[in-house]
């Protein structure tokens, strides 16, 4: 067990016996009063006795003396609302995480129809790019699908940007000529 006098509480062992028995005289004296008193501003026994006890830890390591208290209970209760502010603030922090969370909902999958759309458009693009020479078709990609400029394109591929422009109108000219051939 830790001793209320150890180097945890910041209190150092010189403290002396007197000061332990002040302390212990303070919470056998107050302790059911404080947690009433938590109790009724929380109406629940749990975080009530809990928030009573961290009382009691503030206490200890702010190494109050306790004889020299005019008016404990107003001391204690000083102390414990404090901490119930924090208890309630987290409260509302918890609450408001929560509702935005349900606020969220659930990820949805796409219908079977989207799916089925999205896949049939994959599959267009895949035939336009197979129609392609290799250079044009990572052209049109880069400039789509990654919003690259033309002069970033052609130095990555090593061409120019002119270059580059022929192969947008090379792609572009594939992709108007498939729903052509497909209607044909």
């Amino acid at each position: 067990m830790i001793s209320p006098l150890s180097s945890d509480t910041g209190l150092s062992a010189g403290a002396g016996q007197g000061w332990r028995e002040a302390l212990g005289r303070l919470y056998r004296e107050h302790q059911p009063w404080l947690q009433g008193w938590l109790r009724r501003k929380l109406q629940q026994d749990e975080p009530a006795a809990d928030l009573a006890q961290d009382t009691f830890v503030r206490l200890l390591r702010r190494a109050t003396d306790t004889e020299a208290l005019r008016a404990p209970r107003a001391y204690l209760s000083t102390i414990a609302h404090g901490l119930l502010v924090n208890h309630w603030q987290r409260q509302d922090l918890e609450a408001a995480y929560l509702a935005e969370l349900a606020a969220q909902g659930e990820p949805q999958a796409p219908s079977p129809e989207l799916r089925l759309q999205q896949l049939q458009q994959l599959m267009a693009l895949q035939q336009l790019l197979d129609g392609l020479p290799p250079k044009a078709a990572r052209a049109f990609l880069m400039a789509r699908l990654e919003g690259m400029s033309y002069a970033d394109i052609a130095t990555e591929l090593g061409v120019s940007e002119r270059m580059v422009k022929h192969y947008m109108a090379q792609a572009l000219r594939q992709g108007l000529q498939r729903p052509l051939d497909a209607a044909a």
